[in-house]
């Protein structure tokens, strides 16, 4: 296998550096992104008197300019690499959330939630990242990505639990300023971290070597294969396929986005405390974490297509469950059910982002992608920003529920004919 500097001997890849760099970079983004916003939505709206949809507006805000900022930094992705990127995303991600503890009026939070952290996000999260695993894995894309997400599981599991406690006891501003300061600890050297593409440094995707000693011929072609075959933005955008695996996603998001938001408060109506719907939350983080190794198995076993119209399926059956436990007002059924989910939501990267590149190749994956970002991110900005409208009009989570599972339908059917 080829080595930091190209020439064998020993030496770790570098790539698998990167795949370090992803799960921290997932966990930051994750974790100053859904994972808190479940957590701030009822103090916050309870302490200035605001209501969900109008706390929900500024996380969709951010959401909404997080894709479309995605049509830019595809391409940059592209050209610089993440590293600089990335630095420039935990800087301003950082300030917006430290910011963001000393607001008073509604407008404040928006500007700071749509304009700081979804530019933060957009720089430091899955964009950047994918695209960036992308170009240094082929062969072992599947596991590469399925590992570096694992980033979104443990700050599915951690961040709820840790965050719900430091603000029940010290409030909201103090629990929004400590989040910044964290994100800005832990980004900036992991920014460092990240390079471009293997070529840059003499390396080949995988750690293959030029000559390739130690590397199977089957492995060469399809990494030659990837190559050639590669398709431009603009070869893309003519393609069917494009537009349907944008539509799948963008119903994941809305549908995803909508429960991690209002999971918390989801639990929490249905009649448990805050300390048992942080730990659902987490429930799910554990699924979200197992998934990725059952995902990263199957995918050198089973066309991708199939494994991500299952992943809609898993999703369905545990919301499902939450219903049904909501109804039967069972706490262990009400576990089963976000870890149930978590096994679908834990494919969404892995799979997902496998697809893409599967589809489109890794040369110019990040112009790619940035095409359907302002589409997929509209969707996954609407479904919280609904959810709270829906709750605000009856009182209940039911309607939104029953809704994810439409979304989750459509989902699947459009990537089975894509």
């Amino acid at each position: 296998m080829a080595t930091i500097d190209g020439t064998g001997g020993g030496r770790i890849f570098y790539g698998w550096w990167i795949v370090g760099g992803a799960v921290v970079g997932y966990f930051v983004a994750v974790g100053a992104g859904f994972a808190s916003a479940a957590v701030f939505l009822t103090p916050v709206t309870e302490d200035l008197g605001w209501s969900r949809g109008e706390f929900t507006l500024a996380t969709s805000g951010a959401n909404a300019l997080s894709g479309l900022a995605g049509v830019f930094i595809g391409p940059l992705v592209d050209r610089h690499g993440a590293r600089p990127l990335m630095a420039i995303g935990a800087v301003a991600l950082a300030g917006s959330l430290m910011l963001t503890s000393q607001v008073t009026e509604l407008w404040q939070f928006v500007a700071l939630q749509a304009f700081g952290v979804g530019m933060g996000l957009a720089l430091v999260g899955p964009l950047t990242l994918n695209v960036t695993l992308s170009k240094w894995f082929v062969v072992r894309r599947g596991w590469a990505i399925a590992l570096g997400s694992t980033g979104i599981s443990f700050a599915s599991m951690v961040v709820p639990l840790t965050l719900t406690r430091l603000v029940d006891s010290q409030g909201w501003r103090d629990g929004y300023l400590m989040l910044g300061i964290f994100v800005l600890i832990v980004s900036l050297p992991v920014a460092m971290l990240m390079r471009r593409t293997p070529e840059d440094y003499g390396l080949l995707p995988d750690g293959q070597r030029h000559d390739g000693v130690g590397t199977s011929l089957a492995d060469v072609e399809t990494v030659r294969l990837d190559r050639i075959n590669s398709y431009t933005r603009h070869e893309a955008v003519r393609t069917r396929a494009l537009w349907l695996l944008t539509l799948s996603f963008g119903f994941f998001g809305a549908a995803a986005f909508a429960l991690l938001i209002h999971g918390i408060a989801f639990v929490t109506e249905a009649g448990f405390t805050r300390g048992e719907a942080a730990v659902a939350v987490a429930v799910a983080g554990a699924g979200n974490l197992l998934a990725k190794f059952v995902w990263g198995y199957m995918l050198a076993r089973f066309h991708v297509r199939t494994l991500w119209a299952s992943c809609f399926a898993l999703l369905g059956a545990g919301v499902v469950l939450m219903l049904a436990a909501d109804s039967a007002e069972s706490l262990p059924l009400m576990f089963t059910g976000f870890f149930v989910w978590g096994l679908g939501f834990g494919g969404g990267v892995p799979l997902g982002e496998f697809i893409w590149a599967r589809y489109f190749g890794r040369v110019h994956i990040g112009a790619v992608r940035s095409v359907g970002m302002p589409l997929g991110i509209f969707f996954g900005a609407s479904g919280p920003l609904a959810a709270s409208w829906l709750f605000d009009l009856t009182d209940a989570y039911a309607a939104s529920w029953l809704a994810m599972l439409v979304l989750y339908a459509l989902g699947a059917l459009a990537v089975l004919v894509s």
